[in-house]
């Protein structure tokens, strides 16, 4: 019974502690939080985003201010979701990246997190121009030897691996901060196309 207690208080005090590092501050243009969910939907990422872009992105003030959201594009792993922004009212526009993964907190606890990484307009535009250009410049090099050729580089604090699994379309890994997420090409792509058509 004793030992019944000693669990069960360590797996509240476990509990209390991810509960109260909820809001874990911010990374120059970006956000952390900690989720107790297994899932980081398209709508869970425009619901979360929204306090990220007031914020951090655009600040608050004491008179009304309006922007607009849109989620582009969530990829199949659920690990990386892209968003956009509007407000003319502040004259900002931008592209989001939503992460999505296990983390590591101070106390050494494997947890699952969230982050924002906040590319204004021409940040972004200048980032998916790139990684179209790599794509069309290397993706018969990757795969001529499947599982076997990668290409890597870094953009601002992202990294960016490519691969070609065998028999599989190319594959783009992004990493920032703790986060090791999947990217298909096809919600890149979609990403591209919607964020033309919303900014």
């Amino acid at each position: 019974m004793k030992s019944f207690l000693f669990v069960l208080c360590l797996v509240l005090a476990s509990n209390s502690q991810l509960l109260a590092q909820r809001s874990a501050g911010s990374l120059g243009s970006s956000a952390l939080g900690l989720l107790m969910a297994n899932e980081f939907s398209k709508e869970e990422s425009l619901y979360k985003a929204k306090e990220f872009i007031m914020t951090s992105t655009l600040g608050v003030t004491d008179e009304p201010a309006k922007f607009e959201t849109f989620a582009l594009a969530a990829a199949t792993s659920g690990e990386l979701t892209s968003l956009v922004y509007r407000s003319e009212e502040k004259h900002k526009e931008g592209l989001l990246l939503a992460f999505y993964g296990m983390q590591v907190n101070e106390a050494g606890l494997r947890i699952q997190g969230y982050g924002f990484k906040d590319l204004p307009k021409a940040k972004a535009v200048e980032l998916l121009a790139r990684l179209d250009a790599v794509l069309e410049k290397h993706t018969s090099y990757l795969r001529s030897d499947s599982d076997n050729n990668n290409l890597y580089f870094k953009y601002d604090d992202l990294t960016f691996l490519l691969y070609a699994p065998s028999g599989m379309e190319v594959r783009m890994r992004v990493f920032w901060g703790q986060f090791d997420s999947e990217w298909n090409i096809s919600a890149f792509h979609k990403t591209e196309r919607r964020m033309a058509k919303k900014i």
